[in-house]
């Protein structure tokens, strides 16, 4: 049974959830920084060119975005997560209609930041909402950091009435041509949070992290207890009993994990409360923070379109993943039949295909111990890392086997292969023309790569780039 795996005394709650009121995680991975200010001044733009891609709509209309975006950033070898935020109303109230939505968006992500970029119009000078606010950053006891957009032309110095905010040296910078971004950027990594200092990991001591996560009320709190061997969580038939990250230390046969449980994340159209979206918030930042996320499905119900997004996020971020359907001991009698549902969910999440299906019934303790010995297999192996003569090794086998494609009568030469990261394994190859490489050989080298070196269960990123 379940309860054997482990003993009551190995189990260790750890108090590293965030509190809302004050917005400050006292566990994070990655520091987080928000560009915030009213409709219209740039913010989409200077997240685009922060981050390198279009990622956020742009558009001269304002409110065009409203709900929070999230993508991983660096400057000068800091990473940092960036998030853009809708046109902050200050006089909107936050529960009527989509200025107070996006407000309310707006908020959530000042408060779980490290450091704020605030956004103004140089062309239209210091505004009502501007002053408006500034006041309210102020009051946030953060770093605030100001820049001044639509500065295409510096001459003027248009940035320098903004000194009446009160927030600092206004930064002139041009979202759109880039121009002062570098500076901007350097002021932004001088107030991020300092490193953690060289020693031993924290996996040293807690062993892998492992996220439970899902829609509301398919069982994940009860997952958690099952693999505790006692209720160390809150269960009912209510969903969103769970509303805060709960991480627990435990052991198994001897060695350390730690198993994070997580509020349910509900479609964006079903978030209603602030608690709420704070609880949805950190759910992915509890992905973020895991080596493997468990993705609980509702054998009653089938794979659905949320579940599909949720383990969008768990392939975004990277990391290892588990599909655990849960209920199973139902199945029967509904007739649910196993191989049917594990192709319908791969067919609603083909990006998935790497993680494994395990059939599980938290309330019975049916594959719990196969679903945590996938866990801890997969947890090895999104930190593994391969030697670079087996992987070129490997490389001219496979390139030998099936040639790199022509495009235009140019051939695609591959010169050399190194791993360069992990979580999830990410391997460049240094080719002579990037563009020569065409998604379906990238995807070959990649299963090959997969199969050769036994990743299963996690992503595995392939990158091409001049030799030069």
């Amino acid at each position: 049974m379940v309860t054997r795996l482990l003993a009551p005394s190995s189990i260790r709650t750890i108090p590293v959830v965030e509190d809302p009121g004050e917005g400050k995680a006292m566990a994070k991975s990655r520091p987080i920084v928000a560009i915030v200010g009213r409709p219209n001044v740039g913010k989409s733009t200077l997240f685009n060119r922060i981050i390198q891609k279009r990622l956020a709509v742009v558009e001269e209309t304002p409110g065009v975005t409203r709900d929070r975006i999230y993508s991983a950033a660096s400057w000068r070898g800091r990473e940092f997560l960036l998030v853009d935020t809708g046109g902050i109303d200050p006089y909107a109230d936050p529960d009527q209609g989509i200025p107070g939505k996006t407000r309310q968006q707006a908020e959530i992500a000042i408060a779980e930041s490290d450091v704020v970029l605030f956004v103004v119009d140089g062309r239209d000078g210091i505004t009502d909402l501007d002053r408006d606010i500034a006041n309210i950053l102020r009051k946030t006891q953060k770093p605030i950091i100001l820049a001044v957009n639509k500065l295409e032309n510096r001459a003027g110095r248009g940035d320098l009435e903004f000194y009446e905010l009160g927030l600092g040296d206004p930064l002139p910078i041009s979202a759109l041509h880039g121009t002062g971004t570098g500076d901007l950027l350097d002021e932004v990594v001088k107030h991020l949070p300092e490193e953690t200092p060289a020693g031993p990991p924290a996996d040293a001591d807690t062993g892998p992290k492992i996220a439970v996560v899902g829609r509301p009320n398919v069982g994940k709190s009860s997952l958690v207890n099952a693999i505790l061997g006692e209720p160390r969580t809150i269960v009912t038939d209510i969903p969103g009993t769970t509303v805060d990250s709960i991480d627990t230390e435990f052991r198994r046969d001897g060695r350390p994990f730690v198993i994070i449980d997580t509020a349910g994340i509900r479609r964006k159209a079903r978030v209603e409360s602030p608690v709420e979206r704070y609880s949805v918030m950190r759910a992915v930042r509890a992905i973020e923070r895991a080596d493997v996320a468990v993705l609980v499905l509702d054998a009653t119900t089938g794979p659905t379109e949320q579940d599909a997004k949720i383990g969008g996020l768990i392939h975004e971020a990277g990391r290892g993943c588990v599909i655990a359907v849960n209920k199973w001991d139902l199945a029967k009698s509904l007739g649910i039949n196993a191989l049917e549902f594990e192709k319908a969910t791969r067919a609603r999440m083909l990006f998935l295909d790497y993680a494994p299906v395990i059939f599980i019934s938290a309330r019975t303790g049916r594959n719990i111990g196969a679903l945590l010995e996938t866990v801890e297999a997969i947890a090895h192996v999104v930190k593994k890392e391969i030697p670079t003569s087996q992987l070129n090794s490997l490389i001219e086998d496979v390139t030998a086997r099936v040639p790199p494609p022509t495009r235009k009568g140019k051939v695609l030469k591959l010169y050399y292969a190194t791993q360069v990261g992990t979580r999830p394994p990410t391997f460049i190859l240094f080719v002579n023309n990037p563009e020569l490489m065409h998604f379906s050989y990238l995807r070959y080298l990649e299963n090959e790569i997969r199969k050769a070196f036994g990743f299963q269960g996690t992503r595995v990123l392939l990158l091409a780039r001049p030799r030069s």
